[in-house]
């Protein structure tokens, strides 16, 4: 964010759990805060948005339908309808709070001036939800003493669910970015999947993303399957795919295939594996694209090259199938790895 992003107008309601019939309570008009408080929210509201991940508001048919894309685009159109708006915004999200997990909470729509993304500065609209307070000690001076009492507040190191909705890619659904601390399990779908509705932006960042997902998609389970593949030959070219990303700026599937793949036999099984999984994620991955290195070092920490071996051994697999030897012993029938190296450290 720029140094001169600004909180220009806020206005919050309180959402709680239709499934648990708890209401929805709706405020009549503007919050009033000074500058200090202010400055505490910019914190609060914006120091999680880290990631280069960015989504687009979505709908099947037209991006009009999307409840939250309307809303929002009067805001932009005009700037007097943030408190109606709001309301409506807080009613759809009350309509998408079912899942029985879904904790009451604070709903923020917050107008931002001045806000500095991708060499552009622009106008966003916040919508963030607390969900979880935190307890605090407070302890104060009474006569010659003190005494100490507690309160529970929100922690604003701690923001639960937020996303910022920026006033440019307007066409295509605006540009997004998301926030969920809370995003395992399912009832954390409600907030991204049917409140907002985002699918993720066409850029480089998913197409890296999304060609790193097929590559250890493809090994962990086709590899082995229709190639016999070992545990060790799975690891190896995880990290071969890893470090093409690592060390190229662009991907081309063609020089992935001859660096990383190499025998045309997998590189066939791979290409029509490519296809399926287009298909099942609906996603559209290109041949050739500029490799974003934010996706690769997220990305990477879920590639885990490790054989696991009972509950024994762990061995870390970091490259040199021809150091490797796999067998079977028939004294005991047993299987074993036989590991070759010049040094010990």
């Amino acid at each position: 964010m720029s140094d001169f992003t600004s909180i220009k107008n806020i206005i919050v309601h309180n959402i709680g759990n239709k499934l648990r019939e708890e209401e929805i309570q709706i405020s009549k008009s503007l919050l009033k805060v000074d500058n200090p408080v202010k400055e505490l929210l910019l914190k609060y509201f914006l120091s999680p948005f880290t990631s280069n991940e960015y989504y687009n508001l979505h709908h099947e048919s037209e991006v009009q339908l999307n409840e939250v894309y309307t809303y929002i685009t009067r805001i932009f159109e005009n700037q007097e309808e943030l408190l109606v708006q709001s309301i409506n915004l807080a009613k759809h999200l009350y309509e998408k709070s079912t899942h029985p997990k879904v904790k009451a909470g604070e709903f923020y729509v917050v107008y931002f001036k001045r806000c500095m993304i991708e060499n552009q500065e622009v106008d966003a609209i916040g919508l963030f939800k607390s969900e979880n307070k935190d307890t605090y000690l407070k302890v104060y001076p009474k006569g010659d003493n003190f005494e100490i009492n507690y309160e529970d507040g929100i922690n604003i190191n701690k923001l639960d669910k937020g996303c910022l909705i920026f006033n440019t890619e307007k066409d295509k659904g605006y540009l997004v970015s998301i926030v969920d601390s809370l995003s395992r399990g399912s009832e954390a779908q409600y907030w991204k999947d049917d409140f907002l509705h985002l699918k993720p932006r066409e850029d480089n960042y998913h197409q890296t993303k999304n060609v790193l997902n097929l590559c250890k998609s493809f090994v962990v389970d086709k590899l082995s399957e229709d190639f016999d593949a070992s545990k060790a030959d799975q690891a190896i070219m995880l990290n071969k795919s890893v470090d093409y990303f690592k060390v190229n700026d662009s991907f081309k599937i063609d020089d992935f295939a001859a660096e990383v793949i190499q025998q045309p036999e997998v590189i066939k099984a791979f290409k029509d594996y490519r296809g399926q999984f287009e298909l099942d994620r609906d996603v559209k991955l290109m041949d050739d694209f500029d490799i974003s290195a934010t996706a690769v070092k997220k990305q990477q920490k879920v590639f885990k090259s490790v054989i696991k071996l009972d509950k024994n051994f762990h061995i870390y697999i970091h490259g040199n199938r021809e150091m490797i030897e796999k067998g079977m012993d028939d004294a005991n029938g047993m299987h074993y790895y036989k590991f070759f190296y010049k040094e010990e450290s």
